[in-house]
């Protein structure tokens, strides 16, 4: 298999991981709030991503050996600190508060329609902010995206999005977490470029949940987790290591 082939057998897991999400999320939130999903979901995903991180971290162990200076690479620079915790807040607790919380009344289904608008908003942005370009074929994938989008979240009737109507603030949230996570994508563009997507990843989704976990011990969700049924912690796992830990 061709490393493109394998790019690309990389990209349809994630994609199916992340669609499959929806219907994972709206299981758990049958019995659990979507701060204590988000809080979970990284704690059982965070570890797998260590992995895979120190994985790819293999050949360089290899040449210079286990020291401490191996130990201090693995930590961000002082100058990542900080745009790393701003991306762990809008990845982690931000994009999915939003999306959650949408979901609590928009339809797994229609909320997969909503946010595969984030290639529109990527490129978009990225046009933007990072310069880059897309030919003819790409402008009229953005309007063929965006139409059947439209005509998703309005039930069909996209001339009623002038008059607001049937917009639910489920579908809002859902597709304002597609906005964010395109952000998202833009602003990590560079960090991860220059650090490495494993090392990055993992600190951004580390830094995320530590604030997360801020929100998540204050609140009055944590007595949730002994009342949780079978049916709830399989969607948890499959949020947690397939669609936080294999999937980014």
């Amino acid at each position: 298999m061709t490393s493109k082939n394998t790019a690309q057998l990389k990209a349809a897991v994630a994609t199916l991981s992340w669609g499959a999400s929806f219907v994972a999320t709206k299981i758990a939130l049958r019995e659990c709030a979507p701060l204590t999903i988000i809080w979970i979901r990284f704690l059982l995903g965070l570890p797998v991503l260590f992995l895979l991180a120190a994985f790819s971290e293999r050949e360089h162990l290899r040449k210079e050996g286990f020291s401490l200076g191996c130990l201090r690479s693995a930590l961000p620079e002082r100058r990542e600190w900080l745009p790393l915790t701003v991306l762990g807040f809008l990845g982690v607790p931000f994009h999915h508060l939003l999306q959650s919380t949408g979901l609590r009344t928009a339809q797994a289904a229609t909320s997969a329609w909503i946010v595969s608008t984030i290639p529109v908003f990527i490129a978009i942005l990225g046009r933007l902010f990072l310069k880059e370009r897309f030919g003819k074929r790409g402008v009229l994938g953005l309007l063929l995206a965006a139409t059947g989008v439209l005509t998703v979240v309005t039930r069909g009737h996209p001339e009623r999005l002038l008059l607001l109507q049937d917009l639910g603030l489920g579908d809002i949230l859902v597709l304002l977490s597609a906005v964010n996570w395109a952000v998202f994508s833009v602003a990590s563009r560079k960090l991860l470029g220059s650090s490495g997507p494993g090392k990055s990843t993992f600190w951004v989704m580390a830094l995320g949940w530590l604030q997360t976990s801020l929100l998540f011990v204050f609140s009055d969700h944590v007595r949730e987790l002994v009342a949780l049924s079978g049916a709830v912690w399989m969607s948890l796992l499959f949020l947690g290591i397939f669609c936080t830990g294999l999937a980014y």
